[in-house]
């Protein structure tokens, strides 16, 4: 039910609009990913994967999934080769990704959707920050409780915008959104290599 609700809230971030029914059904297009970035059941742990071939991805990993490796993230056990867990399991955007692991039992993870030639927003939000003059915009999750700590971000991008979802009830890397903001710091140092 937790993840349910999370979800709802990456419904409004990847409508690509604000306005939505009170049920949560997007306007404008069909729903994203029902699932939580941790539903999916091949190996989370990146360690597992020490050839990049036997990743369970779909494609290649190629442009904003590129840009952000394993060891960028505070998770432990990766080497820089290794891929995202997942790519390209979102056809509602150009490209997503996601990195999954498990830490003492418990599933932390970031993904990314990325959308050419638009920018992602989110209908509710904490607040924002100007990193390295773009302004990312995020909502912060961590207290909610039917909920698990998380935070999604959104910021325009290489011309488009880029979502960035981190999941994290560890509390072994700091909170939800210092990761996300070092995730976009990351990413925005990278945007036109």
């Amino acid at each position: 039910m937790r993840r349910l609700v999370l979800l709802l809230a990456v419904l409004v971030l990847a409508s690509g609009c604000a306005r939505t029914t009170v049920e949560g059904s997007p306007v404008a297009q069909a729903p994203l990913d029902v699932e939580s970035p941790f539903d999916q059941k091949p190996s989370t742990d990146p360690s597992e994967s020490e050839d990049p071939q036997n990743a369970p991805i779909d494609g290649e990993v190629q442009g904003v999934c590129a840009k952000l490796k394993w060891t960028d993230l505070p998770y432990p056990g990766a080497k820089a080769e290794t891929p995202p867990t997942q790519i390209n399991y979102d056809s509602t955007f150009d490209q997503s990704c996601r990195w999954t692991t498990k830490i003492d039992n418990v599933e932390v993870g970031v993904s990314l959707r990325f959308r050419e030639g638009r920018q992602i927003t989110i209908e509710r939000t904490t607040g924002d920050w100007d990193v390295k003059g773009h302004k990312v915009t995020y909502l912060d999750r961590s207290d909610e409780q039917d909920v698990e700590p998380s935070c999604v971000l959104v910021v325009p991008y290489d011309g488009g915008g880029l979502g960035i979802i981190i999941i994290d009830s560890s509390g072994k890397f700091g909170t939800v959104c210092d990761q996300g903001r070092k995730v976009a710091e990351v990413l925005i140092d990278r945007e036109t290599s």
